[in-house]
């Protein structure tokens, strides 16, 4: 009887504990085993402090001019105009084209010491003549005191057109403004970055600052080119396009760096029969992202049901503390809230310092783990995860192609490719919510591994920047 019960005891915890019992001929019953003391989790490498208004240590801000062309915006006398009046210098001066630079500064507070709300969008002269060390700045008289500029029309946008930059360096900053455009379903972003042809060693940067940022087919849009794009303490709230499949709250395409700092992506625009776009798509070269919260809060429609963040795994990312939060789409959910992809070749083909397809000189060795500093690499750190439901994994790591299809950018063979040809690794560390896995069941992937000697490097954010632009000359 004794040896019965404990069967039936041991049959309700499961059938392989059971089977053990019975094995043992009624031996006595083993205590579980203690569960083993947690292994410490490796951490980032805090940077230092940095000083207001700072750039990154990357982005080489030395030897740019002064803008040729400084206005200033007056706020009560604008808002009665439903137009730009100036202080000083008129706008129309310019004739609609500014060479040499310019920075327009609005005027942050009205008469009564309230916040200025412009009743249109900007006016952004088009650029002429030679842009090389020049600077473009759009930002508010009173650093930390946002100017909103709400309009209905359909065309709202601030666009800068750098067409042809060829081996220039150009600066773009945005600070302390809000765009407000519901209806601007015409312009490719709320604020579009249209700075092509550039090539090394010239350079395009561009800095949003404490900006909020609402409307357009995409809330940013950046096309590829040799940029580098840092955004901090900012949100970007949605797009209003109407291709919602297609269209994103952030489109970041194929450029040098996107850092993303202490900032907020939701409301990506749903629609009831389509799975529609991602809050963030971002395919720079090196993606960099600090506390940053990304979440498919829904903008006049049900959430999408797409995976928050479609990100290229050709290249290098550097987490810490991304918050990603999933409700509840009116379509079947896509898997996965990461989606590193290689589906697609993004950047200029000069911009990778390793073939993107499988190559056959190419093998992963033995010990992945030795090896971070010849694959293309993410790191994810202290990621939190809360869904709706329990997510099956957060990461996906997507196997690389073969070859492109005949005249496109179009990655093809990835599901013929095995594991051992892969380049790229992917490593994540105390990531916390409700997931039954952390990553998918492709690629090199390792969850809270132990480093071996040589490889604490990834851990500090400065040293993985140095190392993935150094490879490509940057």
């Amino acid at each position: 009887m004794k040896r019965r019960i404990v069967l039936l005891t041991l049959a309700a915890m499961g059938g392989a504990a059971a089977a053990w019992a019975a094995g043992q001929g009624g031996a006595q019953v083993r205590a579980a085993p203690a569960p083993a003391a947690p292994v410490a989790t490796i951490q980032p490498v805090a940077p230092p402090p940095a000083a207001a208004n700072a750039y990154p240590f990357y982005m080489p801000m030395q030897g740019l001019r002064r803008p040729a062309e400084r206005l200033f915006v007056k706020c009560d006398a604008s808002r009665a105009a439903g137009r730009e009046v100036w202080q000083g210098r008129d706008g129309a001066s310019l004739g609609g084209r500014a060479e040499g630079g310019f920075e327009i500064v609005y005027e942050a507070k009205d008469r009564s010491g309230n916040p200025c709300v412009y009743p249109f969008y900007p006016w952004v002269p088009q650029i002429a003549g030679s842009a090389h060390t020049a600077q473009y700045i759009l930002r508010s008289s009173i650093p930390g005191q946002r100017v909103a500029f709400r309009s209905g029309d359909q065309w709202a946008t601030v666009t800068l057109r750098l067409l042809g930059i060829a081996n220039q360096r150009v600066h773009f900053e945005m600070s302390d403004i809000e765009l407000d455009f519901p209806n601007a379903i015409q312009p490719k972003g709320a604020v579009h970055l249209e700075a092509f042809e550039g090539a090394p060693p010239g350079l395009f940067t561009a800095v949003i600052r404490r900006s909020k940022i609402f409307g357009g087919k995409n809330a940013l849009f950046v096309p590829g080119g040799q940029t580098m794009l840092y955004v901090e303490d900012s949100e970007f709230t949605g797009n209003v396009g109407t291709n919602v499949d297609q269209e994103h709250a952030t489109y970041i395409n194929g450029i040098l760096v996107s850092h993303l700092r202490n900032s907020v992506w939701r409301g990506q625009r749903g629609w009831a029969d389509q799975a529609s776009g991602h809050q963030l798509k971002d395919k720079a070269y090196l993606r960099i992202y600090e506390n940053v919260t990304v979440a498919n809060t829904p903008n006049g429609a049900p959430p999408s049901a797409m995976p928050p963040l479609d990100i290229s795994s050709f290249g290098f990312t550097w987490s810490n503390g991304l918050n990603i939060k999933r409700l509840m789409p009116a379509q079947a959910v896509r898997d996965t809230l990461v989606d590193l992809r290689a589906e697609i070749m993004y950047g200029q083909p000069g911009l990778y310092p390793w073939n993107l397809m499988v190559d056959p000189r190419w093998r992963m060795p033995a010990a992945p783990l030795t090896a971070l500093d010849q694959v293309y690499l993410s790191v994810f750190f202290n990621t939190s995860v809360d869904s709706y439901r329990t997510e099956p994994y957060v990461f996906a790591l997507r196997p690389q192609g073969t070859n492109f299809e005949p005249g496109g950018t179009v990655v093809e063979g990835g599901d013929r490719t095995t594991r051992a040809q892969q380049r790229m690794v992917s490593l994540a560390f105390n990531t916390r919510g409700r997931f039954a896995r952390v990553y998918s069941k492709e690629g090199w992937t390792f969850t809270d591994p132990q480093l071996p000697a040589g490889s604490q490097w990834v851990a500090d954010r400065d040293a993985f920047i140095r190392h993935a632009l150094g490879l490509i000359g940057r």
